[in-house]
């Protein structure tokens, strides 16, 4: 349910909600769409949109409606974790891309969901629900279990003690299954996903580690059940994985570190 409007929020708290209304989903919104969604006042929310268009956060379309402006995108292009992880896996992606024409992403932790920060696909490549800035469940997709193995007791306990969605038949949602799962991946470095998101979709991933030995982000491959034998895809996988540690600093021999 929208929050509702609170007399003593700031200004900014509030130009904040109707960004943040935006999502990966629902790029494109109506001023009705955005009362709806932050649950502010409809004058109050039209102010705020037109202000945010005039300085180019916001883009207003020909029919009125409100998208993400190329101010606030390049704002957002800046955030050195990111984008200093997209630069050094652009490469790999490229290469993992060119051997296998299938999708290729990378993802990051944020809160208790996996980022995609970019990605690779092929014109015919399976289809997939997500897409760059969408959100993982970390409980059953390749980037997220290897994240998730690798982020501390914390949060593997918040999310495994709680409710996990099934979205397939294939879905893991026994705890500890799960939590032996997450053990072996923490061994490896890498994690098998078989239909556990979408159905007729396996996801092979593989860890990003700084030179601090931390685990900052994962790539996966994304292929259509039965097209590429996994174990053929794993070691290059693998290998782009350590080729964009090394570019962070990474060196053989450094302890992993949890988060």
């Amino acid at each position: 349910m929208p929050r509702t409007s609170e007399p003593g929020r700031s200004v900014s708290s509030r130009l904040l909600e109707v960004l943040f209304a935006f999502e990966p989903d629902q790029s494109t919104l109506s001023l009705a769409d955005l009362v709806r969604k932050t649950g502010l006042p409809h004058a109050t929310v039209r102010r705020l949109a037109l202000e945010l268009t005039d300085v180019g956060a916001l883009s207003r379309q020909h029919d009125g409606r409100f998208t993400i402006g190329l101010r606030l995108w390049q704002l957002g292009t800046l955030a050195p974790l990111t984008e200093s992880l997209r630069s050094q896996a652009q490469p790999f992606m490229e290469d993992l891309y060119t051997a296998l024409h299938q999708h290729v992403q990378l993802a990051v932790l944020e809160g208790s969901e996996a980022v995609i920060i970019e990605r690779l696909s092929a014109p015919r490549a399976q289809h997939l629900v997500s897409h760059v800035g969408g959100r993982l469940p970390l409980h059953c997709s390749g980037v997220g279990k290897v994240l998730l193995a690798h982020a501390g007791a914390d949060l593997i306990e918040r999310i495994l003690s709680g409710t996990l969605r099934r979205y397939t038949p294939q879905t893991n949602t026994d705890s500890t299954v799960l939590r032996s799962e997450l053990a072996e991946i923490r061994r490896t470095g890498h994690a098998t996903v078989r239909s556990e998101l979408t159905p007729g979709a396996d996801s092979l991933a593989a860890r990003v580690v700084d030179g601090e030995g931390r685990v900052v982000a994962a790539l996966s491959v994304v292929v259509r059940t039965g097209s590429v034998l996994h174990q053929a895809a794993l070691p290059s996988l693998i290998a782009a994985g350590l080729g964009v540690s090394r570019m962070l600093g990474w060196r053989p021999g450094t302890r992993i570190r949890e988060a």
